[in-house]
């Protein structure tokens, strides 16, 4: 049987990074099979603060970014559809009806006050919290007359009271649950909306799932749904309860680890493919040590379900932001240059949209910096002061300034300096070190003595490129103009010597 995978996502909001890990797993299982991937929307779920309609694009968005776009879903159709849950409520209620019909489930009329006091009755005894069955149990008069009276009902479980239920998991193996330890599911709402349960195993049926990849979170409830499709009579799917992913203080990931929102790495510029490198690994291997950098093509030639490990998995924040300095650079430098202007436009260095001299200049100065980019979003930190109208002292960083620009030789240095760039035929980087080189011979000091203060004086700080490809990129205006404006300061504000 061709194999047929579905991710399931929820509208709560922007898609966990834990559920497009199992996500990308679905995918990789269908495209190393030659399968079908498949993609529903389960929106059943209407509690205030949950629904959380616009998060729908946020999900669309995720998987286009990734490239795990599905075979059949919401978006394109397909022949088993509709793929929205909430657009397939009268196909929940038929099958509820069959379950009611075959006596494994009924109709429960206990209003929420009754249940209120029964759980506050079972917590001041000690008991375990769930639901006593009341309702399971009445007679066809009893029935009757709540049916008379008009009665709000949900239809439950009619869980086996004895015996055990076996859940076949690929990774686990057979997991045996006592019957007696489960209570009786709620699956269709008075509201006619189906709970997780119904909905997944009737979609799972009708659709043709062969195989259910998701979170280790839903293994202490799996026994439910291997009894429903029980109930049914239907061959259950191959169940794959992947490992949780934890924080670094191997906790349950959360907000407090930092960001876990896919949508958040995408907004700090983490690139596809370093994304779906690192969430892969978040739980499965190749078997082979040392193996990192995955190209996708090969990640999928060496994916199969028996790599996915038994453990949880740690967040590593800074493995991530190695892994994606490493696609960086291992990018076109134009693709680099296209991601990263966004960020330019945002932070008001450049205008929006560009111009083309705002794009030609960033051509120049932003491959100068991939080398020390983790982040697309660092870009705005590393090339702002390329952009910044710098203007003595105003944008210097204090600490460069003290060390370098208190120099006893930085007037002379900057009045030949100026003289030598100015009379430049070609504005390269060969001719600015050469000039360079001469005026540190002139001044009799070592040459570092005039990088680093020349340095400061056109950038404003310590750290960056090197000194003769960022005055290239600067260009003759924007460096001349700075080294001017030092010099022109220096009888206004003194610089002050360094401690």
């Amino acid at each position: 049987m061709p194999v047929r995978v579905r991710y399931a996502p929820s509208p709560t909001g922007s898609p966990h990074v834990g559920n497009l890990r199992t996500a990308i797993y679905n995918w990789l299982l269908a495209r190393k099979e030659g399968g079908e991937f498949l993609a529903r929307l389960e929106d059943t779920d209407r509690t205030p603060g949950r629904y959380v309609p616009e998060g729908i694009w946020d999900i669309e968005d995720s998987m286009r970014f990734l490239g795990i776009v599905p075979d059949e879903w919401w978006v394109s159709g397909g022949s088993v559809g509709p793929y929205i849950q909430s657009e397939r409520l009268p196909i929940y209620k038929e099958y509820a009806e069959k379950l009611i019909a075959s006596g494994h489930a009924y109709r429960c009329y206990c209003t929420r006050e009754r249940l209120e006091q029964m759980r506050q009755e079972q917590q001041a005894r000690g008991l375990p919290t769930g639901y006593d069955r009341r309702c399971r149990f009445l007679s066809e008069q009893e029935r009757a007359h709540c049916e008379a009276e008009g009665m709000l009902s949900v239809v439950r479980l009619a869980m086996p009271l004895e015996g055990t239920t076996v859940i076949h998991d690929v990774l686990k193996g057979d997991i045996v649950v006592e019957n007696r330890s489960q209570d009786d599911q709620i699956l269709l709402k008075s509201d006619g909306y189906p709970t997780y349960f119904l909905a997944c195993v009737v979609d799972d049926h009708l659709m043709g799932i062969t195989h259910v990849i998701r979170g280790e979170d839903w293994l202490s409830s799996a026994a439910k749904f291997v009894s429903i499709i029980n109930a049914f009579g239907w061959e259950a799917p191959k169940l794959v309860h992947v490992p949780l992913i934890l924080g670094p203080d191997k906790k349950k990931l959360s907000k407090r680890h930092g960001h876990t929102q896919f949508l958040e790495f995408i907004e700090r510029g983490y690139l596809p493919e370093a994304l779906f490198n690192f969430l892969v690994l978040l739980g499965w291997s190749t078997g082979e040590e040392n193996i990192e950098i995955l190209p996708i093509p090969e990640i999928i030639k060496r994916f199969s379900l028996e790599g996915i490990s038994e453990h949880p998995a740690i967040f590593d924040y800074d493995k991530l932001k190695w892994m994606n300095g490493h696609y960086i650079r291992q990018s076109q430098p134009g693709r680099i240059i296209g991601m990263c202007l966004p960020y330019l436009v945002k932070a008001g260095l450049i205008s929006d949209p560009p111009t083309e001299e705002e794009i030609a200049y960033a051509r120049r100065v932003i491959p100068l910096e991939i080398e020390r980019m983790k982040e697309l979003s660092e870009v705005v930190d590393l090339v702002g002061f390329f952009f910044q109208n710098l203007d003595y002292p105003d944008g210097y960083d204090e600490k460069a300034v003290r060390k370098w620009l208190g120099v006893p030789h930085l007037r002379a240095m900057l009045e030949k300096e100026i003289d030598g760039y100015s009379a430049l035929t070609d504005w390269t980087i060969a001719g600015l070190e050469e000039v360079t080189r001469l005026v540190a011979e002139e001044l009799g000091v070592k040459f570092a003595e005039v990088v680093h203060p020349t340095r400061v004086a056109a950038t404003g700080r310590m750290v960056g490129p090197g000194l003769f490809e960022t005055l290239w990129a600067l260009g003759r205006e924007r460096t001349l103009h700075r080294l001017r404006t030092v010099l022109e300061r220096l009888e206004e504000k003194p610089i002050p010597q360094q401690d």
